[in-house]
C-alpha cells in the first residue's frame, strides 16, 4: 500500500490519545471511505520495548487505509528502531508529534510540543525517520510554545526542519502550546486560534504542503478552509463526538463521491462482526466497554440517545459479546434513526476565514543565522 493509491488528505481525523484507537478507526472507516485516519501517538520507546508484542500496538485491518502512524520521542536511536519496526505494518505515512502539550509528554517526557524549541533536533529526527521508511514523513506541531510564539519563530521552525530533512508536509494546530500552568484540555481552548499564521505559511513556503488543524467542526468549515487555500484540513474532537454528522459527509461533500446512503443500522451490523472478533484478543482485553466506547457518540442529539447511554451503562455489567450488548441497548433507538441515511450537513461559521488575506502577518524574512541551515 502506498499513499499514491488514495485520494489526497483533504480531510483527516486527528491523532487523539485514548480515542483514535483501532476501534474508533474501524468505525470511522465504516462511515467514510476517503478520510485519512491517524493512530494515537505511540512513543518510540513503547514500540522498541514491545517489539515482541507489536500487533497489540501497530496492527490494523487493511480497510483502514489510508492510515498514518504518529510517533513521539526524543531519542534518535529509538526513533530509527521504531520506524523500522513499524515498516512491516505498511502505514501510508509516518508523522512526528511536535504538538502535544501534556505534562507527561512535553514535561517529564521532554518531547511533543517542547520539541518546537529545538528545530535542529526535529530536523535530525525527521531525517532519521525518513531514512528508515519508504513512505512520506510529516510533522504535526503548534504555532508556537509559551513566549516563543511570534510568526517569525514559527517560520524559523518550519524552515529549519524542512531544510535539514525530507519533510514536506506540516500539520499546523493553529494555537500555541502553553507548557506551564494549564492542562492539555485548556491548551485546546485558552490560547487563541491564529489562522493568519497558518495562511502566512502557505504564502511564505510555497514548496511545502500544509494541513490546518484546530477549531474546525464540520465539513462546511473544512471546505471554507480549503477555499482559502489550505492543502488539507484535520478535524479532531468534532469527528469523535459527532462521527455520523461529520464523517458521514466527508466522501460526498469534500471528495465529491456519490452518497453511499448507508444507515447506522448497516454500520452497526458490520461493527458487530468486527467487535466480537476482537474481544479478549490480548488476554482479557479488549472488553465490551473498550470496543463499544467509540459508538457512544453515534446517536449524538438523536431521539433515544440518553436512554441508549443509560442502557449501555447497565449492559456493560453483564454483556459478554457485542451482539448481546446491541440486543440489550439498541431498542432505545427509534427505527427512523437507525434506518435513515445521514441528514444534510451542518452549517459552518461564515466568518471563520473571512478576509484572511488582510490579516496575514508580515512576510517571513530569513535571518542571517537561519541561512546556516540552508
Amino acid at each position: 500500500m502506498v499513499a499514491g493509491q488514495y485520494l489526497p488528505p483533504w480531510f483527516s481525523v486527528a491523532p487523539m490519545m485514548d480515542w483514535t484507537d483501532n476501534h474508533y478507526r474501524t468505525l470511522a472507516r465504516l462511515i467514510s471511505k476517503h478520510a485519512w485516519l491517524y493512530t494515537e501517538m505511540l512513543a518510540a520507546e513503547t514500540i522498541v520495548y514491545q517489539k515482541d508484542n507489536l500487533d497489540r500496538f501497530l496492527a490494523y485491518s487493511p480497510e483502514q487505509h489510508p492510515i498514518v502512524l504518529q510517533i513521539g520521542g526524543n531519542n534518535l536511536e529509538n526513533l530509527a528502531k521504531a520506524t523500522e519496526l513499524a515498516n512491516p505494518y505498511h502505514y501510508d505515512e509516518i508523522n512526528f508529534n511536535c504538538g502535544c502539550p501534556s505534562p507527561k509528554v512535553a514535561g517529564h517526557g521532554c518531547f511533543g510540543a517542547r520539541l518546537m524549541l529545538d528545530p535542529k533536533f526535529v530536523g535530525e529526527a525527521m531525517s532519521v525517520i525518513a531514512a528508515n521508511t519508504d513512505v512520506p514523513v510529516s510533522v504535526k506541531c503548534r504555532i508556537g510554545v509559551d513566549d516563543h510564539d511570534s510568526y517569525n519563530e514559527l517560520c524559523d521552525f518550519i524552515y529549519k526542519v524542512s531544510s535539514l530533512s525530507p519533510t514536506r508536509h506540516f500539520i499546523i494546530h493553529s494555537r500555541k502550546a502553553m507548557l506551564n500552568g494549564i492542562s492539555p484540555a485548556e491548551n485546546r481552548s485558552i490560547p487563541p486560534l491564529k489562522y493568519e499564521y497558518f495562511y502566512g505559511l502557505l504564502r511564505d513556503f510555497p514548496d511545502l504542503r500544509f494541513t490546518i488543524n484546530g477549531g474546525i467542526n464540520c465539513v462546511d468549515e473544512v471546505n471554507a478552509a480549503r477555499r482559502a487555500g489550505a492543502h488539507g484540513v484535520m478535524v479532531g474532537r468534532a469527528a469523535y463526538h459527532n462521527p455520523w454528522q461529520v464523517l458521514g459527509h466527508v466522501d460526498s461533500v469534500i471528495y465529491g463521491a456519490p452518497s453511499s446512503g448507508i444507515t447506522r443500522r448497516q454500520i452497526l451490523e458490520k461493527y458487530q462482526v468486527y467487535g466480537d472478533s476482537v474481544l479478549g484478543k490480548y488476554g482479557i482485553k479488549p472488553h465490551v466497554r473498550d470496543v463499544v466506547k467509540p459508538l457512544l457518540h453515534l446517536f449524538y442529539s438523536e431521539p433515544g440517545n440518553g436512554l441508549w447511554k443509560r442502557k449501555a451503562d447497565a449492559a456493560f455489567q453483564n454483556c459478554k459479546s457485542i451482539k448481546s450488548f446491541f440486543e440489550e441497548t439498541l431498542v432505545a433507538i427509534p427505527d427512523s434513526v437507525m434506518d435513515s441515511p445521514v441528514a444534510e450537513p451542518l452549517s459552518g461559521r461564515d466568518d471563520l476565514f473571512e478576509n484572511i488575506d488582510s490579516l496575514l502577518p508580515t512576510p517571513y524574512k530569513l535571518r542571517e543565522q537561519e541561512v546556516l541551515y540552508a
